[in-house]
């Protein structure tokens, strides 16, 4: 969501401040600004837009070597330059950006106001600066600790005072953070990605802690000032793994990573000799693990559909109860929870407020918690008991696809490697193993034909709405089609079983009603071409992503996309390559945003 960058050392701010702003923009936002500190006091630059309109507006700025900038997700206000950030207090002297939200900004508003303070913007977060500057008598460091003991909520804040231009005061709460470490220059970040080529070490806050941010060291404490030893983490992230390179978008770029990523995922984890895997990340809790009698996936988003897929998976291979629950609706239900339950929760950024919420409910009732998440050092890679990393490498792209692909890769991993610690033999073990191995192939064999793919995208780019349908676990790759289509096309459309299709959504099927059937041979196969003669009997149009050995289907169908036939464990990934590919054509064909559709964050740090 919102995004974070900070910077103070020998150089001029500006050209990381921007730099890093232009790495977040993947996030999502609003508005931008900046503020920077010199002897002339603070400049704050705000607009409404794109990063590359307050690039016009820094330029003439003056060229000061401390300061911070911040990309706006509205939460409280509409997008404009007085809700944008940095705010500032009323006499001018502190500005402050802020992730997250103040949840009793409201009754602090009204006694400042009592007070005389005058508010220029809508925001909870302009409560927070002049609550500063109330407390402010000589140390910064001080009046912020003291002015976030009176909210609740989460943030993650950078200040800065015109009589203090030799730091900048930060802090955490549930919003992530992070201080790259250079020579004689500090860094600050909401996201790794704005530290790459900048710094190659950072140091993660973690909740509750404050930090002041110097040029040449740094000083981490808690907000009851109690000093904090941290550790330094190496950043793995490569700068040319962030460059668009020479495709038309971000999105089309991870599409076509995907043989790498997929191949990333498992490399160095397969053991085909004994017909299983190796998952050093949960090594030290495996004996609690295979002792777990129930299995709880929890995520939101894409990952909520890998984790549905994950269900029939796991089911399949320990024969124990596996459940999957939205990680927003997770901890106000009270769920039954115990020892015996092993919670597994999936995230790509691994910073997703509500899945972390749902984690810390879990650990509180004694369940084991396993994290699957992409980023090394992340607030889910922290709080799990151990995990499993994607190694898929940064997706820009809000709409996830490698990042989806390569979570169900790790689940089939998780899956082999607790079926041969229960009951699952060698035979079956080695085939699912020689599956994974020859996956990045076929999914390179999909992508080889996205032509005829973009050709039926373009067809589909005229309509207003689409229903995708399919059986077992490609009903959660046909969500996920949905979900893609939606996200970025601003197509209506919607994932259903295909069996459910004749309880409802019938009703809309007619001559101007695509409707994507994710069909590949499997037990299912029979029943599937049932629902696909209802919805031709009322004149759908009928897209088909079947196995490539297939005659029946292409008989059937208005168009039809093949795949490599496959082992059904694998199918649902090979079945989500076309939809990606058909979202993605669809979305440019209709002249949308790509990488950045409207109103979406990439990772949602808020509830």
């Amino acid at each position: 969501m919102c995004g974070i960058v900070g910077y103070i050392g020998p150089k001029p701010a500006v050209p990381y401040l921007l730099d890093g702003l232009k790495r977040l923009e993947y996030r999502g936002y609003d508005s931008a600004g900046v503020a920077l500190l010199g002897e002339h006091g603070l400049q704050v630059l705000k607009t409404v837009g794109k990063v590359s309109q307050l690039s016009l507006k820094v330029s003439r700025a003056r060229s000061e070597h401390v300061g911070f900038g911040h990309t706006r997700w509205a939460t409280h206000g509409v997008p404009s330059e007085a809700n944008a950030h940095p705010h500032l207090s009323a006499d001018g002297k502190i500005a402050l950006i802020h992730n997250g939200i103040i949840e009793n900004y409201q009754p602090l508003r009204e006694e400042l106001k009592s007070e005389g303070v005058l508010f220029r913007s809508e925001t909870d977060t302009e409560v927070l600066v002049h609550l500063i500057a109330r407390h402010y008598h000589g140390d910064l460091a001080e009046a912020v600790r003291i002015a976030l003991g009176l909210i609740s909520g989460a943030y993650g804040i950078c200040v800065l005072h015109q009589n203090e231009p030799d730091r900048i005061v930060v802090a955490k709460m549930g919003s992530p953070l992070l201080i790259g470490l250079g020579a004689d220059e500090s860094f600050i970040a909401s996201d790794q990605q704005a530290l790459v080529g900048h710094s190659d070490r950072f140091i993660v806050l973690e909740d509750g802690e404050m930090a002041v941010v110097r040029a040449t060291d740094v000083s981490v404490f808690t907000v009851d000032m109690q000093p904090v030893e941290r550790e330094a983490i190496e950043l793995a992230e490569e700068l040319e793994r962030i460059d668009q390179g020479d495709y038309a978008h971000f999105m089309l770029k991870e599409i076509f990573e995907q043989p790498r990523t997929i191949s990333d995922a498992f490399a160095g984890r397969l053991l085909p000799e004994e017909g299983g895997v190796r998952l050093g990340g949960i090594a030290p809790v495996i004996d609690r693990l295979k002792a777990c009698k129930r299995l709880i996936l929890t995520a939101c988003g894409t990952s909520w559909h890998a984790a549905l897929v994950g269900e029939y998976i796991l089911e399949d291979m320990l024969r124990i109860p596996v459940e999957v629950e939205y990680a927003s609706e997770f901890r106000y239900r009270n769920p039954v929870i115990d020892e015996d339950c092993c919670v597994i929760a999936i995230s790509q950024s691994g910073e997703t407020a509500d899945t972390l919420a749902a984690m810390k409910e879990a650990k509180r009732k004694g369940a084991l918690v396993l994290g699957i998440c992409n980023r090394v050092g992340s607030a889910i890679a922290r709080e799990s008991h151990a995990g499993v990393y994607l190694h898929a490498g940064p997706e820009i792209g809000v709409a996830s696809t490698k990042a989806f692909t390569s979570q169900l890769v790790v689940l089939i991993l998780l899956a082999v490697h607790m079926g041969r610690l229960r009951n699952l033999g060698y035979n079956h073990g080695r085939q699912v193993v020689d599956e994974l191995r020859a996956l990045p192939g076929r999914v390179q064999e999909i992508l080889d034909s996205s032509e005829h793919i973009r050709a039926i995208a373009e067809k589909l780019a005229g309509h207003n709405n689409a229903l995708y349908l399919g059986r077992g676990p490609f009903f959660p790759v046909a969500l996920e089609g949905a979900l893609k289509l939606k996200e970025i096309s601003y197509i209506h459309a919607e994932g259903y079983p295909a069996a459910e299709m004749k309880h409802g959504p019938i009703a809309l099927i007619d001559e101007n009603m695509p409707v994507i059937v994710i069909a590949p041979r499997d037990d299912n196969y029979d029943k599937v071409i049932s629902n696909i003669q209802e919805v031709r009997a009322r004149r759908g149009k009928v897209v088909v992503v079947a196995t490539r050995a297939d005659t029946k289907l292409a008989e059937l169908a208005d168009e039809i996309i093949l795949i490599p036939e496959a082992q059904p464990i694998t199918l649902p990934i090979l079945a989500a390559i076309p939809l990606q590919l058909m979202a993605y054509y669809t979305a440019v064909k209709r002249g949308c945003d790509v990488d950045q559709p409207r109103n979406l964050a990439k990772s949602v740090t808020v509830e």
